[in-house]
């Protein structure tokens, strides 16, 4: 047997902010950026106001912010906030193959940086870290793990929290074994659960359980040593095809940030490119929905998996809808978060043109790529071929893209200024003395 937890933990120990490349260090400021707008944007979302009333009686001291909120609490229940919140607009970055890389990570790694104080290098370092982790590991079983129902950014972005906040801690290898470990048996996350707030809450208990399991480790509460590849570990028990060396392989030298993505759309990536090409259509031909007989999409088949709900009656369940995406794309030429709002959802003229999509999966697409007919009431069809959606590896969102996205998602719960200051916090994020910085200027000030 291989020793997987081994030389994982001896590696998340050793390894140097200094070893880590430009590139890789932008990526992760990239990230950060991102992250922070998904969960400030999110602060008032139903889904967090309820997480908030379910646990306010009972959170512990006032350690950590809730980021776009005014309210404060223990670094355990603040990290469960801001992961649902960062997740719960499925707005969040995305691997190009497995997980969303920060809704585990930087909840847990901001709360702790106001905990205890940490420079911004530690910060950056320690989420490198975690990516490499969750992702490893995620790929590691992918895509079985996944198609038997496990919602991987759950299962494996555990293990990325605990491996972060491990690194932060100054855990030595056997206790980064048990930090492991205590993640390991903690993983859980069901795909049966999109749709619905329980989606949002799978990374919002990786961030919680992921912390909870470094700080046990800390302490030297045990775990066994081989959690991930032993025959009853992890990877065997949620997997039958395991592959150690994608976890351990080129560890230092292969950063699974460089394969990070990030959304242009409110909503599940394989959806994106159906989504661009109706935008497109539209745009190009001034498409008005009453002028349309019929939408035909050509996709991945795992599009029908992930979003077959054709009559969606929430913001959230049209996230999972393939024919409400297009027939937003159509109506409103955008597909933020406000059209994906519950109001969204209703107008009766989405609902009329998605009654007018349908879907043929195609096994040689890729998920990024789609096939767009749109037939008119006058005879004529028009066509569209999306071979890489905007936001994949292949279209990156730029820079300037995604400071456009954080103040569209900020603007009205942060000041302008406030925003620019976070932006700027968050570019510099490795330079900072103390990167508790970052986590304070998320939260809106008492004049705003």
């Amino acid at each position: 047997m291989n020793d997987v937890t081994g030389i994982l933990a001896r590696h998340v120990v050793n390894a140097r902010f200094a070893d880590i490349p430009q590139p890789v260090r932008h990526e992760a400021t990239r990230a950060l950026l991102n992250c922070l707008g998904c969960a400030i944007g999110s602060a008032r979302h139903e889904t967090v106001e309820n997480a908030l009333a379910a646990i306010r009686d009972f959170a512990g001291p006032p350690q950590a912010g809730v980021f776009g909120r005014s309210e404060r609490f223990d670094i355990l229940n603040a990290a469960l906030i801001n992961g649902i919140s960062t997740h719960v607009l499925d707005y969040d970055d995305t691997h190009a193959r497995a997980v969303h890389p920060s809704a585990p990570l930087w909840p847990a790694l901001l709360a702790f940086a106001e905990w205890r104080k940490i420079s911004g290098a530690d910060l950056i370092n320690a989420f490198v870290l975690g990516v490499d982790t969750e992702c490893r590991i995620a790929l590691s079983v992918f895509p079985e793990h996944y198609d038997r129902g496990w919602h991987i950014t759950g299962t494996a972005g555990i293990f990325g929290a605990a491996a972060a906040t491990g690194k932060l801690l100054g855990l030595n290898e056997q206790q980064m074994r048990w930090a492991l470990g205590i993640a390991a048996t903690q993983s859980s996350g069901l795909r049966e659960m999109f749709g619905s707030m329980c989606k949002s809450l799978h990374p919002g208990r990786a961030a919680q359980g992921g912390m909870t399991a470094a700080l046990m480790a800390s302490k030297n509460f045990t775990s066994s040593d081989h959690a991930i590849e032993a025959e009853r570990g992890w990877a065997h028990v949620t997997s039958t095809r395991f592959d150690p060396e994608v976890i351990t392989g080129e560890l230092g030298t292969r950063f699974e940030l460089l394969s990070n993505m990030y959304k242009p759309y409110a909503c599940g990536l394989v959806v994106h490119a159906a989504i661009d090409g109706c935008i497109q259509l539209r745009n190009e031909n001034n498409l008005k929905p009453e002028d349309i007989a019929r939408v035909d999409l050509t996709l991945c088949p795992i599009v029908m998996e992930l979003t077959a709900i054709k009559e969606p009656k929430t913001g959230l369940e049209g996230k999972f809808s393939i024919f409400h995406a297009a027939a937003t794309a159509i109506v409103f030429g955008d597909a933020g978060e406000p059209q994906f709002s519950d109001a969204a959802v209703r107008d009766k003229r989405v609902v009329a043109l998605r009654r007018k999509v349908t879907v043929a999966p195609d096994a040689a697409l890729k998920k990024i790529q789609a096939r767009i007919s749109v037939t008119l009431n006058d005879g004529r069809t028009l066509t569209k071929y999306v071979e890489n959606a905007l936001g994949t590896l292949a279209r990156p969102m730029s820079d300037a893209d995604l400071e456009r996205k954080f103040r569209s998602l900020t603007d009205g719960v942060l000041a302008k200024k406030q925003a620019d200051e976070l932006i700027a916090l968050c570019w510099s994020a490795e330079k900072l003395t103390n990167a508790a910085d970052i986590a304070r200027a998320a939260v809106p000030c008492k004049t705003n």
